[in-house]
């Protein structure tokens, strides 16, 4: 099974976790019973994977980020540095809040980036940006770009990551990769 893919000597998998083809799990991370990793994620030095956390294919995990239990992220999902999810609203350490944990989705092709924290309960839209730093208090729509505590939401950003700029009739095209974008009721959908 591990011919499928890479584990650093020190990083520690439980039984019982499902790990995809071509993953590669580097120094000192724990990957606990009952989660989901997909093919291709690369998973950074001192990650904790909790149980029952699923990871969709390609998702890419920078060094010491935990993933606790009720988060999933979908496919080509980047997690900076150093950034925080919680899973409780109100941790104390003398209640045993277990079985009470909250559930943050991060969608498809969403980056979030270092030392961000996501408050839990809120949802990261698809090919939405969180900027370094930020502190996610509410759920931040498909192709938000989102700075600062709280954060904000200060534009909207294409699938290749470049901040878009809609014209008078709410069109924007981006700038690497050409893509149309409509924005329309305050919603972004790809047109092209």
């Amino acid at each position: 099974m591990e011919d499928k893919y890479f584990v650093h000597q020190t990083a520690v998998i439980d039984e019982g976790a499902t790990i995809g083809t071509g993953v590669k799990i580097w120094h000192f991370s724990h990957i606990m019973s009952n989660c989901e990793i997909g093919d291709n994620c690369n998973i950074g030095q001192n990650v904790v994977v909790s149980p029952r956390v699923k990871l969709g294919r390609n998702v890419k995990i920078q060094n010491n980020v935990s993933i606790y239990e009720g988060v999933t992220c979908d496919d080509d999902v980047f997690l900076g540095p150093s950034m925080v999810f919680t899973n409780v609203i109100n941790p104390r350490s003398a209640i045993n809040r277990r079985g009470q944990y909250s559930k943050t989705n991060v969608g498809k092709g969403a980056s979030i980036g270092a030392n961000a924290t996501i408050v839990c309960g809120h949802d990261i839209g698809q090919y939405a940006f969180i900027g370094a730093g930020a502190v996610v208090t509410k759920t931040v729509p498909d192709y938000a770009l989102v700075v600062g505590n709280p954060a904000k939401q200060i534009g909207w950003v294409g699938e290749y990551g470049h901040r878009l700029n809609f014209n008078g009739d709410g069109v924007a095209v981006c700038e690497e990769s050409l893509q149309e974008y409509r924005l329309e009721n305050n919603v972004v959908n790809r047109i092209k």
